[in-house]
């Protein structure tokens, strides 16, 4: 297997992106030991790329970005707001000099039509795929999509939705990115939708099912590391477990209980086990 160990923005701060924040996380992520940080762009791509590079190779830290479609770009409402955003954020990720781009990008969170996906909805996502992909490609970018669970969306909620689509677009450059949050919820189990990816799959955020410490909730650890075993995962796996020790993380999560963690004992700890079921 080929493997970077990152840890999400979110371990750290909230979403709400600023410049001072942003280097506290950058800083803390290195120091707790992990390659690489994934930022969370904002909508507004409002960071400055030279800044966050210098800060980056100061602390010999690896990046990739990450997008999560706000309710005023579902794609299948707003196909044209969708692909614009999306194409700023290719851009953003290569100021960035990094070739990854992950996220929600299938639909607005928290956007219902009240119904299933329907075909037309499909061929819409499709069609703004097919079209950011080509873009990506321009600029020596990949893209993963990651399903959320069905209080969220209604858009992808298995790591098979994800995959259909990207098979109706036909780019080699759109990949599935999973999360075990989500996948706890909507999947069967942690091995099938991985060896249904297979080699599809390049990113994964590792949490736990109650977003909490590694190993402590109903993940079944076991079946998962079996399974990126089983393909030789070569990618990402990325913590994204919150601590409501962080200011402001309880409300912009919905965190409501209190976390027996701080973000660093969080994330030590997590990081910790990765690498022992690694072994």
């Amino acid at each position: 297997m080929n493997i970077k160990i990152g840890a999400s923005l979110l371990s750290w701060i909230t979403p709400n992106w600023n410049a001072e924040a942003g280097k506290y996380a950058i800083e803390q992520t290195a120091k707790a030991g992990f390659d690489l940080i994934e930022i969370l762009l904002p909508n507004s791509m409002e960071i400055d790329a030279k800044a966050i590079k210098k800060q980056l190779k100061e602390n010999h830290l690896d990046v990739v970005c990450s997008l999560n479609l706000p309710k005023d770009a579902h794609i299948a409402f707003y196909p044209k707001e969708a692909e614009k955003l999306i194409k700023n954020a290719i851009d953003k990720t290569s100021d960035l000099e990094t070739n990854f781009l992950g996220g929600v990008l299938h639909g607005g969170i928290g956007v219902f039509s009240g119904n299933p996906l329907s075909e037309t909805e499909k061929n819409t996502i499709v069609e703004v795929w097919f079209s950011v992909a080509d873009y990506a490609k321009e600029k020596g970018v990949n893209i993963a999509v990651e399903p959320i669970n069905r209080y969220e969306s209604y858009v992808c909620n298995t790591a098979e939705n994800v995959l259909e689509l990207i098979e109706k677009t036909g780019k080699d450059n759109l990949f599935l990115h999973l999360d075990t949050f989500h996948m706890n919820i909507e999947e069967n189990n942690f091995r099938d939708p991985i060896l249904l990816a297979n080699q599809k799959l390049k990113h994964i955020h590792v949490t736990e099912s109650h977003r909490g410490m590694l190993g402590e909730g109903t993940v079944n650890w076991n079946q998962f590391f079996d399974a990126l075993k089983e393909i030789n995962f070569e990618g990402n796996l990325v913590l994204e477990n919150f601590s409501s020790s962080i200011l402001g993380m309880q409300q912009m999560v919905s965190l409501w209980q209190k976390s027996p963690y701080n973000a660093e004992q969080l994330a030590l700890g997590s990081l910790n086990f990765i690498k022992q079921n690694l072994i």
